[in-house]
């Protein structure tokens, strides 16, 4: 194995990151990658050979217990030299001692297995038209909104740790679109939409019950149309199972899948609210 040399990234050198996403037909958001490094800076390393980027992976530290791993990647024509496995151990020290989850496509999941990760639940990711609503769906405002102290106590319910950076640049990102369901003066729920590669991506979908999940749902679809997306797709967490009957409600179809996999404890969630996992880069 020619020396590989590994090294954080910059938001401008991870754009040939996401490109490498593309590729590998994961649908990437257009421009995710303010609202990733806004959590944390130091978490995105890049492999390179004489200077050339070979190989790539995320470690974001959201608190001190938990960080999550993504964008684990090596050029097509250069697997199977170590690459990987060096840029996979550099990215894990960034970690410490945290608790780190992923999202694992199938074809991995031995390997991370081997290296200390548990299977927890399996992810898919549906994909597909909504139908326009027949009239304006009720209750649905722009998140912004919502009092930000009272959207971050709901997003940490359904995520492992708070990630108040994360979120103020995840709602006002310059594309996404932010939804929030009130109900009686109460917030019940909240999602975003983004302009991605092929559908756009709707993550989080968090909500109180399957009525307000199909509520946000079918406000976000509208909302993509208003970009230009006639189609969306959606992370669909098996834990929650009203989550695959609501996409098989709105007539989406299950494309691929991942497993959520974990190498030890962490914050539980209510995974009853849990209908569409942010991203499955940063989790």
């Amino acid at each position: 194995m020619t020396s590989l040399s590994v090294s954080s990234a910059t938001p401008q050198e991870w754009a040939l990151v996401r490109s490498w996403a593309a590729e590998e037909g994961w649908n990437p958001g257009l421009s995710d990658i303010p609202a990733f490094f806004a959590q944390d800076p130091a978490g995105f390393f890049l492999g390179r050979v004489e200077g050339e980027p070979v190989s790539a992976i995320s470690v974001v530290n959201y608190d001190d217990s938990y960080a999550f791993l993504g964008f684990y990647l090596v050029r097509p024509e250069l697997r199977g030299l170590g690459y990987g496995l060096a840029t996979w151990r550099a990215g894990l020290a960034h970690a410490g001692g945290r608790a780190v989850g992923l999202d694992g496509v199938p074809a991995q999941q031995d390997n991370y297995r081997r290296s200390g990760f548990t299977t927890a639940y399996r992810t898919a990711r549906y994909v597909g038209e909504v139908p326009a609503p027949a009239r304006p769906v009720a209750g649905l405002v722009a998140a912004e909104r919502v009092d930000r102290v009272a959207l971050a106590a709901y997003d940490g319910l359904c995520h492992h740790a708070d990630r108040p950076l994360f979120l103020d640049a995840w709602l006002t990102t310059p594309g996404h679109r932010a939804l929030a369901r009130v109900v009686d003066g109460r917030l019940t729920g909240y999602g975003v939409v983004r302009p991605a590669e092929d559908e756009a991506r709707v993550g989080p979908l968090f909500a109180d019950t399957p009525a307000d999940a199909a509520a946000l749902l079918d406000g976000l679809a509208a909302e993509a149309r208003e970009f230009g997306a006639a189609r969306i797709a959606v992370d669909m967490p098996e834990a929650n199972p009203a989550a695959a009957l609501l996409a098989q409600e709105r007539g989406l179809e299950p494309t691929f899948e991942t497993a959520r996999m974990y190498t030890g404890p962490v914050r539980p969630v209510a995974r009853e609210r849990v209908f569409g996992v942010t991203t499955l880069e940063l989790g």
